[in-house]
């Protein structure tokens, strides 16, 4: 089990901002100018961000190795789709949305290059199955107007 993600960013500020205002996330504890720890439900964190080593720094130039995309699960379809709002209001444009049959998912990129999938998970019995009862999951174009209704 993945306990929480430590990305490095070049601005703190900026990514508190997007974290926070964006994403939802609540801010848990601040270490000076250069660290922050971010999480939900009174969890003392499931992000950290730090300038430690990346203050002012370029996002990493593509084609090189590292993390893809860290994944952040909501616990419903409707707490999506505010994420979903949350991130039009801001301005945020997704990079993709798809239906997995597992799940709803959203793509994007934060300011400094990392890849973000926001996703909510389907209940297992909704999972999607061959006739031997193996996971089948696909990847469809996700109809973000049916979820904005949710």
């Amino acid at each position: 089990m993945v306990g929480h993600v430590h990305l490095k960013v070049a601005d703190l500020e900026r990514a508190v901002r997007f974290y926070s205002e964006v994403l939802g996330f609540d801010v848990m504890q601040r270490m000076g100018t250069s660290a922050a720890f971010l999480g939900t439900g009174g969890y003392h964190h499931h992000i950290g961000l730090n300038t430690w080593e990346s203050k002012d720094g370029p996002p990493p130039p593509p084609g090189c190795t590292g993390l893809f995309h860290v994944a952040f699960r909501y616990p419903d379809r409707s707490a999506l789709a505010e994420a979903l709002r949350r991130l039009q209001r801001h301005g945020i444009p997704l990079e993709g949305a798809a239906d997995h049959g597992v799940s709803e998912a959203l793509y994007l990129r934060d300011q400094d290059g990392n890849g973000i999938e926001l996703y909510y998970d389907r209940p297992r019995e909704e999972w999607p199955t061959d006739p031997d009862g193996s996971l089948a999951m696909f990847t469809r174009p996700l109809d973000l107007q049916a979820l904005l209704l949710e």
